[in-house]
């Protein structure tokens, strides 16, 4: 019996371990063993066999000497029809939630974007005001009875999102009390990421008129980085279906499940 606690007493203070390597590597990009060493207090065979371990599980990558960030880069966005096939369970989950966090009298400000598209299925409160840059989101927001304000701008036919300098001219008159976003990265350095410029301008002019922000996100989006970033990692409450080792003492996830 004693054996059996201590031996998961060291599963569970090797599962804090990783937990603590993954979020310094995902802070930093990359780390040495020696640094590791000394921010974990740990030797460096213990630090070495660790890597191994999280190398193989493909959680980050070993190079000589220490390790680096498993972090990819996009530089362009997918079109909509392709993003719409991918984690649909997780999406609808994650879109429920959301939907439940608006409230009679609020003020929604609602991001072009798949996520935040299958959110709109689990709107139930008709007396809040909506405004969007999806003109898919608009139609179907007015077709349930909300009221709805669609922003005017230039039309990007990969996202179907209206962007530009209208469409920030546009936001910047509103004070939402709400805003849910799209994003198609997260990591704690580098924050909330997309691939084109255009849309990050509106999604970061939007977040700062928002007194709540929430990113809709499948656990797919952490770890990933695109070239534009429109928001810290700090500006908004992440919904997600799974939190990511590596995020898992962050206080600003909400794991909803699938």
């Amino acid at each position: 019996m004693n054996e059996t606690r201590g031996e998961k007493g060291l599963k569970v203070l090797t599962e804090q371990r990783f937990e603590k390597i993954l979020a310094i590597v995902e802070s930093r990009g990359s780390v040495t063993v020696a640094e590791l060493m000394k921010d974990l207090k740990s030797s460096e065979s213990t630090i070495r066999r660790d890597l191994t371990t999280l190398d193989k599980e493909g959680l980050l990558t070993k190079v000589r000497g220490g390790a680096i960030s498993k972090t990819s880069f996009a530089t362009r966005d997918d079109e909509v029809k392709l993003r719409r096939e991918r984690n649909t369970k997780e999406k609808i989950s994650i879109g429920k939630y959301a939907a439940s966090l608006i409230q009679k009298n609020d003020f929604v400000y609602i991001d072009a974007g798949t996520s935040t598209d299958l959110m709109l299925d689990h709107i139930k409160e008709r007396e809040a005001v909506y405004v969007t840059n999806a003109v898919s989101h608009a139609m179907r927001l007015a077709g349930i009875g909300c009221k709805v304000f669609l922003l005017g701008g230039e039309f990007k036919h990969t996202t179907e999102a209206i962007v530009g300098e209208e469409a920030i001219l546009s936001i910047e008159k509103y004070n939402f009390t709400k805003g849910f976003f799209g994003t198609n990265g997260i990591t704690e350095k580098n924050g909330y990421t997309t691939p084109e410029v255009k849309e990050a301008m509106v999604k970061r002019h939007a977040m700062k008129c928002c007194k709540e922000c929430f990113v809709l996100a499948d656990d797919s989006k952490f770890g990933q980085v695109s070239a534009v970033k429109f928001g810290k990692f700090e500006d908004a409450v992440v919904i997600t279906n799974k939190i990511p080792k590596g995020f898992k003492d962050k206080k600003n996830i909400k794991e909803v499940g699938a």
